[in-house]
C-alpha cells in the first residue's frame, strides 16, 4: 500500500489526473508483472496493463475503499482483462517467454545458473495449474500479498483462500516432481 493512498484515491476520484498518476506509478510494476506471468508475452501484457489503469482510471470514481489497498481492485481488473484475453484471443500460456528478472518483485544479487534452471522449471510447472491457482500463487509468492488481500481479489474468504494455497502448493510440488523425477512408478 502507498502511503497516503486515501488521499491520492480520494484526488483521483475527483478527476485529478496527477493523483491518479502517483498511484498508476507506484502500482504499474506489480500489475504488469502479474499480467505477464499470466499471458507470457510483453507486449501483450503492456496492452493489457494500459487497459487495465484505462478501465481503473474511467472508473475510479465509483471505487468504494474497503479496508484493503487499491491493488485489490488492480488485481481484480487485471484478471479479468486476462480472461477476457484468453476468451477472445484463444492463446495459449507461454510462461517460458517469461524471464526470470520480470518476475523478481525485487532485484537480487543471486545470478546462479541452478536458480536460473530451476526458476525455469517452477515457471513450466505453475503454467500447468488451474488458472485460479496460478493467479494465487503469483499474488502470493510472486507479489507477496496478504491472505486477506488475495482474498478480496478472488471474492473467497481467507480460510478459503488458505485451503486454496495448500492445495495449489500440493499441485505445484506434483508437476515440480513430475517434471524433474518423471511420472511415479506403479508396478502392475
Amino acid at each position: 500500500m502507498i502511503e497516503g493512498e486515501k488521499y491520492y484515491i480520494e484526488k483521483a476520484q475527483r478527476g485529478d489526473h496527477e493523483a491518479f498518476g502517483v498511484l498508476y506509478d507506484h502500482y504499474l510494476p506489480q500489475i504488469y508483472r502479474f499480467i505477464l506471468f499470466k499471458v507470457g508475452s510483453k507486449a501483450e501484457a503492456e496492452d493489457l496493463t494500459h487497459e487495465v489503469f484505462l478501465s481503473a482510471w474511467r472508473t475510479m470514481p465509483n471505487y468504494r475503499m474497503q479496508g484493503h489497498p487499491l491493488s485489490s481492485w488492480l488485481y481484480q481488473i487485471a484478471r479479468n482483462a486476462v480472461i477476457d484475453f484468453y476468451r477472445t484471443a484463444k492463446h495459449h500460456i507461454q510462461i517460458e517467454m517469461v524471464s526470470e528478472d520480470s518476475l523478481q518483485p525485487v532485484a537480487s544479487g543471486q545470478d546462479s545458473l541452478d536458480r536460473s534452471l530451476e526458476m525455469e522449471q517452477v515457471k513450466k510447472c505453475i503454467a500447468q495449474l488451474r488458472p485460479d491457482y496460478q493467479d494465487l500463487i503469483i499474488m502470493r509468492f510472486i507479489e507477496e500479498l496478504p491472505t486477506a488481500e488475495i482474498a478480496t481479489v478472488l471474492g473467497k474468504s481467507e480460510g478459503a483462500v488458505r485451503l486454496m494455497q495448500h492445495r495449489a502448493l500440493n499441485d505445484l510440488k506434483a508437476a515440480y516432481h513430475t517434471q524433474t523425477y518423471g511420472p511415479p512408478f506403479h508396478e502392475a
